[in-house]
This record gives C-alpha cells, sequence and structure tokens, in this order.
C-alpha cells in the first residue's frame, strides 16, 4: 500500500521562494523560443545558439541544485520552456497494521535485518539470564557449555576420567602427535625470532650510552 501511496505524485511548477526538493537540469537542444528572447539565456549564463530560427541550448544546465532557494529568474525560464521539474505526493512515514503502529522505514527491512536483530536480542537475554543465574532457553546452551569445561578442567587436575575428557588429557600428555603439518615451519620462525632478540640488546644499550648521557643521573 506504501508503494500505491508512494507512486501517485502530481507534477508541480516551480514556484518563488521555495527550496528545491531535488535538482533540476535543463536538457540541451532546442527551445521552441524565437531568437528574440536570447537576452534572458544570457543573464543566467546559459550557452545558447540559434539553429532553424530558434535558440538552441548548447549544453545540459545544472539549474538548480537540492535545496537551494527558487528565485523569479528560475520560474521565469522554466514557465518558457514549459517545464515542471517538481513533483508533490503523500510521503508515509508510519505505518498502522493490526493495532500496531511502527515507522515506515521498518517495511524496507529484508529477511536477513530481521534475523540479525532477533540474533541480538536472543543474546541479550542470555547474557542477562547468565548474570541472574535465571536459566531460560536462551541461556540454556551456555551454561551447558560452561559446565562441561568446569568438568574437563576438574578432570585435568585430578585422576578422574570421563570419556568426554580423555581427549583433552591426551593432547597434555602427548602433545606431539597433536602437532600439525605446519608446526616445523612455526619452530623454524620462533628461533628465527629468538635470534634476531638475542642481538637486539646489544645494539640497545649502545644507542642509551650515545643519547642518555647524564641526563637521568649516574645511577
Amino acid at each position: 500500500m506504501r508503494k500505491l501511496i508512494q507512486l501517485n505524485r502530481v507534477p508541480a511548477p516551480a514556484r518563488s521562494g521555495t527550496y528545491a526538493p531535488e535538482d533540476v537540469f535543463i536538457p540541451a537542444g532546442p527551445t521552441g523560443l524565437d531568437p528574440g528572447q536570447t537576452a534572458f539565456f544570457q543573464a543566467l549564463n546559459i550557452a545558447t545558439k540559434i539553429a532553424r530560427g530558434s535558440i538552441e541550448i548548447i549544453n545540459q544546465v545544472h539549474l538548480i541544485k537540492k535545496g537551494e532557494k527558487v528565485n523569479s529568474s528560475h520560474v521565469g525560464l522554466l514557465n518558457k520552456l514549459d517545464l515542471k521539474p517538481f513533483s508533490y505526493g503523500v510521503v508515509v512515514t508510519h505505518a498502522y497494521e493490526n493495532g500496531a503502529s511502527y515507522a515506515a522505514s521498518v517495511l524496507d527491512w529484508s529477511l536477513d535485518d530481521i534475523f540479525n536483530k532477533w540474533i541480538r536480542g536472543v543474546r541479550y537475554v542470555a547474557a542477562l539470564s547468565l548474570s541472574a543465574g535465571h536459566p531460560t532457553i536462551a541461556s540454556i546452551a551456555h551454561s551447558v557449555v560452561n559446565g562441561f569445561r568446569k568438568l574437563v578442567a576438574l578432570s585435568l587436575e585430578t585422576e578422574y576420567t570421563f570419556e568426554q575428557s580423555k581427549l583433552f588429557k591426551d593432547m597434555i600428555a602427548n602433545p606431539d602427535a597433536y602437532k600439525s603439518a605446519d608446526a616445523p615451519a612455526e619452530e623454524a620462525g620462533e628461533e628465527a625470532e629468538a635470534e634476531a632478540e638475542e642481538e637486539e640488546p646489544e645494539a640497545e644499550e649502545s644507542d642509551a650510552d650515545i643519547g642518555g648521557g647524564a641526563l637521568f643521573g649516574d645511577d
């Protein structure tokens, strides 16, 4: 319904003293006006020429900018060219549906926008539930995960083992078995960084001796 309402717009001429709701362009080409009215175009700095007994505009003209005040010269030129640059109609700002009123911008939301807003609300509910210690459908999954983490931590600190904690204990007992294929390259990079760090202190000490002087005392 909003689309139908906004499609119904009425062309309207420019009026002196009003502000342009949009840019107004005068297209290049013949105007149908006699050469005696050339001075009118010259007063507006519009380049023209005489072709086939009528005035022709050479280049497209940006006559009025959006938000600019319309003056009598603009109105006179547009009337001579029989142009109605503006249009007026109903602007829908709010919608009323099933007893609820909301901003019309809501109608432009996509399914992704609605889903993202819903997920954000679920996160707020989950955070509030966890902080208050009150379980809800939104927070129960987080509570289960947090409880599992505590059980694994207890299993790692004690000799008690259950089926789901075996993997974590094995990873601590045999870390070499879980190294990735990129581990050798990472180790080589760490060794190179260590060698670079060993060389840096000498340069820092020499810089300190040169730049420090006795500025901070003998100590």
